[in-house]
């Protein structure tokens, strides 16, 4: 696990929320560019406000496009889409865990470690979600996923996979109470 590092950036009392986004689904409905202005924009959440089951919608793909992006946008505002969420048990103020909810959410599946660290989309922090532990498959270790609070309850994610020592934005996710 990296080294766990204190939250750095100071934190207002309470989260201003993200100009005209109210939900999920009008998250669902903004291009990756104004995903990636919103999550510029949005705060570090201390790890013991984000707990429990948050339920989640992939929001879109930052590496398919034209028909097959279309085709993943659909897929995952349905109700087909596997995953449903996230859980989060957060431990003391500089670390935690959680688990992805998957089908139903009573079937958790890749567990993860929480700390706030520097964000891989720029000069400030992030909830970072590190899924490299032993007992996760092989092919979910290298995924690196971060968070920031846009609103009280809503959330914005990054998904990053690292390979070969370059990490991709493979995609955007949010998460709410």
């Amino acid at each position: 696990m990296p080294e766990i590092q204190e939250q750095t950036s100071a934190r207002p009392d309470s989260v201003p929320p993200a100009p005209g986004v109210r939900d999920l689904d009008e998250l669902l409905a903004l291009a990756p560019a104004a995903l990636s202005a919103l999550y510029q924009r949005a705060s570090v959440p201390a790890l013991d406000e984000v707990r429990g089951d948050l339920r989640g919608r992939m929001l879109a793909t930052t590496v398919l496009g034209g028909a097959a992006a279309r085709f993943a946008r659909s897929w995952a505002s349905s109700n087909l889409f596997v995953w449903r969420g996230k859980s989060f048990m957060p431990g003391t103020t500089a670390e935690g865990e959680g688990i992805n909810r998957v089908m139903v959410d009573r079937l958790r599946l890749f567990r993860f470690e929480t700390f706030i660290g520097p964000s891989r989309a720029g000069d400030f922090d992030a909830l970072q979600l590190d899924y490299d532990l032993p007992e996760n498959p092989f092919f979910i270790r290298p995924i690196k996923d971060e968070l920031r609070q846009l609103r009280d309850g809503l959330y914005l994610g990054q998904a990053y996979l690292s390979l070969r020592g370059a990490e991709t934005l493979v995609l955007y996710f949010g998460l709410t109470r």
